[in-house]
């Protein structure tokens, strides 16, 4: 009762702005009550009391719970779950698994749900600055979490994560993005205003964060993976030239190759009218009603003031344009106007297989406005090919899941290359620009893994890493540095690139005192140029600055994101392992 009385001890969360309809109050109190109680074990016992002879069921759970980062919370939400009944009793590990994403499951639609009831509130009663302040992020990425569970569930039905229908990688890449997203929508929550809601919803994610964390290593344990060097990927059966995944139509592969005046687009954008429509949000729009299949919007030469959202649930989404510079999506929302960094994004991509070729992604907020997306990307098993993303403070956000970026420009300052995805940058031509000042320092990745079961990362092979045009003449004057740690395992290797001057002989930079410099994975392998000297790299245990080939090819196309199952249907040039 005393939780409950709390809501009304402050004559300012009573007024009538400031009190959430009934039906959120409820959901606050059950969620606040779940997050600060804590069930003991042994209690949660009773759940099995009803199934005489089957308390062997609740050691298997305390057995796997071994494997979790949260012990106590993978037991006692385990034995507990309601879900249990003699029809399902766990006799294995893989059976604890399948309860564990059951269990994360619900939390993640209640989540859910208490998010998109608030979302109403504030529409009601507040004027929350710009994108919802937060709530709406995390709307969107529960949204994508919950579509997730939905496919993990399916292929464990199956007997896929075991990895040996090839699916493993898949399951093991959809946790990964799960996590992220709940790490996303805290950050996107540290700018709210409303201090009720914040924090519930903040209790939301991070329980969640905890149960979608443990579902990850109990896949781990469970389906036994080869390679745990290598964030626990297996051994992958390649499918043989000709051959293409059963998810993928064979007219879909020569997309990226073929001149854009011989593709059929189901729309056409143009600013003078001669099109199907004169926005590309109006293309998309009329897209959602289409149907499946692959959806081909050529956007003409142009200039495009919007701001694009392709959702999880519109997949399949193919933007061609006439050419880099030629056709521009801008924006210039930013964090100093009271956006949130997700929110920020001229283009955000969240539906699985997008592509975009000789496209042009600008935010032009300028350097003074910190960071400020050109373009977000959280679409598994997307393509990035021939484009150009131009910005400053965090140009590039890859979100999560698995990206390949080929032929690509990419220009910014600080943390310009961010995210937790797991991305191979092929043939790329990375450029640092002149910062605000000297006093600013320029890194090119920030790479957000906060888990080491995770299968995130940042590759960059066969790179360009130089100055840009504006920094090159006065680039002694600053900084410049090949990443730092935005999170607890950053992981980032670069190999067989070109590396200029403009790189500081140190290479990699900290983030904040020791934060990570054990934990994180920094990795050189055979670079070329006057910045590709290693002498004088940072001496952190987590660095290394001369892998071998063994210890480079988990990073290639290949094997990191599993490349040849699903880029050759795409018809984009790549190479699948390391050079020589």
């Amino acid at each position: 009762m005393k939780i409950m009385l709390s809501f009304f001890s402050n004559g300012e969360q009573t007024s009538k702005h400031k009190i959430l309809p009934f039906f959120i109050f409820l959901a606050t109190q059950s969620l606040l009550c779940s997050s600060i109680l804590s069930n003991p074990v042994p209690s949660s016992l009773s759940n099995f009391s009803k199934f005489p002879g089957k308390l062997s069921s609740a050691a298997t759970i305390f057995s796997a719970c071994k494997h979790t980062p949260y012990q106590a919370d993978c037991e006692s939400s385990l034995v507990s779950f309601k879900s249990i009944n003699h029809n399902n009793l766990p006799k294995n590990h893989k059976d604890v698994f399948d309860i564990s994403v059951q269990f994360t499951m619900e939390k993640a639609r209640s989540a859910r749900a208490l998010a998109y009831n608030i979302t109403l509130s504030e529409r009601k009663f507040h004027a929350q600055f710009n994108g919802g302040g937060g709530i709406t992020d995390c709307l969107e990425l529960l949204d994508d979490s919950v579509d997730l569970l939905a496919k993990v569930m399916i292929s464990s039905r199956h007997g896929y994560v075991d990895g040996d229908h090839g699916d493993g990688d898949d399951v093991h890449t959809w946790l990964s993005a799960a996590l992220t997203n709940q790490q996303t929508c805290l950050e996107s929550l540290e700018r709210y205003r409303i201090k009720d809601e914040k924090g519930v919803m903040e209790a939301n994610s991070q329980s969640l964060s905890k149960s979608v964390s443990n579902s990850l290593a109990l896949y781990l344990s469970s389906a036994k993976p080869s390679n745990p060097s290598n964030g626990g990927r297996r051994r992958r059966r390649l499918l043989s030239s000709g051959n293409f995944p059963t998810w993928v139509s064979a007219a879909e592969r020569k997309l990226l190759e073929t001149p854009v005046g011989e593709i059929e687009a189901h729309a056409v954008v143009a600013k003078d009218g001669s099109g199907t429509h004169m926005t590309i949000s109006e293309a998309l729009g009329a897209s959602m009603a289409g149907g499946g299949g692959r959806t081909v919007i050529h956007v003409k030469a142009g200039t495009y003031h919007e701001y694009i959202k392709i959702p999880t649930k519109q997949k399949n989404v193919m933007l061609i344009g006439d050419g880099k510079g030629k056709s521009v999506i801008v924006g210039d929302r930013n964090y100093e106007d009271g956006w949130t960094t997700y929110e920020s994004a001229t283009v955000g991509a969240m539906g699985d297989g997008f592509i975009a070729r000789d496209i042009t992604f600008l935010n032009s907020a300028g350097p003074s406005k910190h960071q400020a997306v050109a373009l977000r990307v959280g679409s598994d098993k997307s393509v990035i090919f021939q484009c150009s993303i131009i910005g400053n403070q965090d140009t590039l956000y890859t979100l999560s899941k698995r990206q390949f970026y080929r032929d690509t420009d990419i220009y910014g300052t600080v943390d310009f290359i961010f995210g937790d995805s797991a991305v191979v940058f092929q043939s790329c031509n990375i450029y640092a620009r002149k910062p605000a000042s000297t006093n600013v320092k320029n890194f090119i990745t920030a790479q957000g893994r906060s888990s080491p079961d995770q299968n995130t990362g940042i590759s960059i092979h066969r790179c360009k890493i130089s100055a840009a045009n504006d920094l090159a003449p006065v680039k002694s004057k600053y900084e410049t540095y090949l990443g730092r740690p935005w999170k607890q395992y950053s992981r980032t290797v670069i190999m067989q690139s070109f590396i200029d001057d403009s790189i500081h002989r140190s290479g990699w930079s900290p983030w904040s005192g020791g934060f990570a410099l054990k934990t994180l994975y920094y990795g050189e392998y055979m670079n070329s140029g006057p910045g590709s000297s290693t002498a004088f790299r940072v001496k952190w245990p987590g660095c290394h600055p001369s892998l071998t080939p063994a210890e480079a090819k988990p990073f290639t196309v290949g094997s990191f994101i599993a490349g040849d199952l699903w880029l050759p249907a795409t018809g984009v040039s790549f190479d699948s392992g390391l050079l020589g």
